[in-house]
């Protein structure tokens, strides 16, 4: 039989998960767990000590077990498996017992100055950094950018799940689809016409307005009638851009 702890943990964890911090009763977990008033202070202080236990069990089973350890067996490269995220959330968003996040449930029921509200915090933060070390795997540029963004992403499809839109895996692995290419790193050596007007597009620039100037080779410059001075508008370790700007 589990010792008294794992037995508290273990009767606690489906509460918190499905029900919340607040709505969960110490003679509630007692009862399921079959412990005493006095076994239960032996091991725990409070209901809050329980559930910060029960996040770090979510965090365990839920982002590591399910979100990481699906996106890696489903993806054959890094990119692949940063997609492959959304395709686990589609599974999840389609089942009859879909939860939502614990941490943002938590964060939102308790507050950021609750210290369950910080512990959900820190597990979300653990969240980007899976999505981080994905993001450099796959040598996207900007990562810590990215990364913020796609977890917009995620958190923004668990919400619409909540609200009954169970496609919003799918239509949220499209943006990220298109995130993943504006991250994608561009090298100017050897990069053909059509690779340059590509990377204008994903950047959101007007790639009918460049031309390729003799006086920068390979790199697009936007020519004005009157132009007057020219500057970087872009530049990164690999190539950089360049604007006539019509000062007239």
């Amino acid at each position: 039989m589990p010792d008294v702890r794992e037995r508290i943990v273990t009767a606690a964890y489906p509460m918190f998960v499905n029900r919340g911090i607040r709505d969960v009763t110490l003679d509630e977990i007692r009862r399921q767990a079959e412990v005493t008033a006095a076994q239960f202070s032996a091991e725990f202080a409070s209901r809050d000590d329980v559930a910060a236990v029960c996040l770090q069990r979510r965090e365990a089973i839920w982002t590591i077990g399910v979100v990481e350890a699906g996106a890696r067996a489903r993806g054959t490269t890094p990119e692949e498996c940063l997609l492959a995220i959304f395709d686990v959330f589609d599974d999840w968003f389609h089942r009859d017992d879909y939860e939502a996040c614990t941490f943002v449930n938590v964060l939102l029921e308790m507050g950021r100055d609750h210290p369950l509200g910080r512990a959900s915090c820190e597990h979300l933060e653990h969240i980007r950094q899976l999505v981080g070390r994905l993001a450099a795997e796959a040598e996207l540029d900007r990562v810590e950018e990215f990364t913020l963004s796609c977890h917009i992403l995620m958190k923004g499809s668990i919400i619409n799940a909540a609200e009954g839109d169970i496609e919003a895996a799918s239509r949220s692995k499209a943006m990220a689809r298109d995130l993943v290419a504006r991250h994608q790193p561009v090298h100017a050596s050897g990069s053909s016409h059509a690779e340059h007007v590509e990377w204008l597009q994903l950047h959101g620039l007007d790639a009918d307005a460049f031309t390729f100037s003799g006086a920068e080779p390979e790199r697009p410059v936007q020519s004005a009638p009157s132009a007057a001075v020219r500057g970087p508008v872009h530049a990164d370790a690999d190539v950089a851009y360049y604007l006539d700007f019509d000062l007239a």
